[in-house]
């Protein structure tokens, strides 16, 4: 019996010796896998929103080995439909073929001309920067998508323009008619519901760049500031898409209005201030949730779609100055000062 029962603790020593190193010999090759993600970007690679996005979602993977490839769809540049199908239509197939360990997207058009195509598939998405909200694409409930929403710091935004200027009473917004403002818009119109100071007294959406000089023309001393927001689709008189760098210098050089924005690259081109959305803070909290997926931690339908909450005050020092505006020290002090125009570089 003696010698019974030595051959059986031999036997339970020998099979825990061979669990534990095959756990750990698959644990290492998890750790060690090569993993293969597909980043969509909705618009072009070098715009700094894009790289900022990428970069913190490529931080949060900091560690794994991966294997990135890129797809711009390019449609800041490109906002005719048949462009934005065709530039889908091309990325699915590449995700049919190559089979991503993850997708990425960002911004609103990847997610309506790819994402929402594979909503219930095997292949995990994550996202960033999505203004819609994701009942819009099919998003809500899906056990394979998920993401960080942008949402806008509207009220921020219009509280810091306040202080620059105090008299702020009436607000003009202006918007191309991309997908991406109807939800900016509601958004900002409920932040300033309950707000009695300031009233958001029209909102325009329009598709020429000569319907929107003569609107900001229009405007001039009939409203205390312009919410220029959608400036990306405005067509000349050949029916070509005009720059949205080349809209806002225009802006900035015959429009006497104080206006704002929510991104960070537009007091660069003229608009007086911004309270940004952090591109890095957007890539960042979706790399973590896609971290969590690759590495098989949790699932994507774990994660609930919600957006950051951190923003950065971006002012215009050289439009203040234009404008005949004296900005507070205190506000400088606490912002991103931007001090020339980009054009003047």
């Amino acid at each position: 019996e003696a010698g019974l029962d030595r051959r059986r603790r031999a036997w339970v020593a020998t099979m825990f010796v061979s669990f534990f190193c095959g756990w750990a010999g698959s644990a290492a090759a998890d750790s060690t896998s090569t993993y293969r993600v597909l980043h969509v970007m909705s618009y072009h690679e070098s715009w700094e929103w894009n790289q900022d996005q990428f970069k913190g979602f490529k931080d949060a993977l900091t560690g794994l080995d991966v294997d990135y490839r890129v797809e711009a769809m390019d449609t800041k540049n490109n906002p005719d439909e048949a462009w934005k199908k065709a530039k889908g239509q091309s990325i699915r197939v590449l995700i049919d073929e190559w089979q991503p360990d993850l997708v990425y997207t960002n911004d609103d058009d990847a997610q309506n001309y790819v994402a929402r195509h594979y909503v219930g598939s095997a292949i995990p998405f994550v996202f960033s920067g999505v203004n819609a909200a994701p009942a819009t694409y099919g998003f809500t409930g899906s056990p394979n998508i998920t993401g960080v929403l942008e949402q806008e710091h509207s009220l921020q935004t219009i509280r810091l323009l306040q202080q620059i200027v105090p008299d702020v009473r009436r607000i003009a917004v202006i918007v191309d008619q991309g997908p991406t403002w109807p939800g900016v818009i509601e958004r900002l119109q409920q932040a300033l519901a309950a707000d009695h100071e300031v009233e958001i007294v029209a909102v325009d959406t329009i598709k020429t760049f000569a319907e929107y000089q003569r609107k900001i023309l229009d405007y001039q001393g009939k409203v205390d500031a312009l919410g220029i927001l959608g400036v990306f689709g405005f067509k000349d008189e050949a029916g070509n898409n005009v720059p949205y760098q080349n809209v806002l210098q225009w802006t900035a050089e015959n429009s006497t209005l104080p206006d704002f924005s929510f991104w960070g690259d537009r007091p660069e081109l003229g608009t007086l201030c911004a309270m940004r959305v952090s591109g890095l803070a957007q890539g960042n909290g979706a790399g973590k949730m896609a971290r969590a997926i690759l590495l098989g931690e949790q699932q994507a339908s774990d994660f609930p779609m919600e957006p950051t909450l951190k923003g950065e005050p971006v002012i215009s020092l050289a439009r203040a100055r234009k404008l005949g505006i004296q900005v507070p020290t205190s506000l400088l002090l606490n912002a991103r000062v931007v001090t020339s125009f980009r054009w003047d570089l």
